[in-house]
């Protein structure tokens, strides 16, 4: 018994360190509120849409496809989201060097998804995950996509 009383003041310092310096993350809770948000927003305007939230990671935490929406707007909106995550920028930013002058260049680049309707979610300065909304214009999906973040 002393011995593990012993452990335990031992390495109890470096057990609340370790919680203090924790990495900030997007939580169940972060997305729900963001997929509220972003699923009010595409109601009001009268445009069905698939709702991705990623983590850091790129892993799904949050995934909702709104009644009427066609399925192949589940991968684009992952496909979104990934960009964001991946590169830490607006899809927007992909869609616009497409426009441009050796804009093709983009196209090669491994999950880079040019269409707007990605956004990257920062925490403290640090990417926690990202939104992907798919369904409508790529206009409308950013629309959609910032409201989302708004909420964030």
């Amino acid at each position: 018994m002393k011995k593990l009383l012993f452990l335990i003041l031992l390495f109890a310092p470096f057990c609340i360190q370790a919680q203090n310096n924790m990495q900030p993350y997007l939580s169940l809770e972060d997305a729900t509120r963001i997929s509220d948000a972003a699923e009010v927003k595409s109601k009001a305007e009268g445009w069905n849409m698939v709702i991705v939230v990623l983590d850091a990671g790129g892993h799904i935490i949050s995934l909702r496809k709104m009644d009427g929406v066609q399925i192949g707007s589940i991968d684009v909106a992952l496909g979104k989201a990934k960009t964001s995550v991946y590169f830490k920028r607006p899809t927007k930013v992909f869609e616009d060097m497409m426009k441009g002058e050796g804009g093709a260049r983009i196209a090669t680049l491994p999950n880079a998804v040019a269409i707007e309707g990605g956004l990257p979610i920062f925490k403290d300065g640090i990417i926690v995950g990202a939104i992907g909304i798919s369904g409508a214009s790529s206009a409308q999906d950013g629309v959609v996509a910032a409201a989302g973040l708004e909420a964030y």
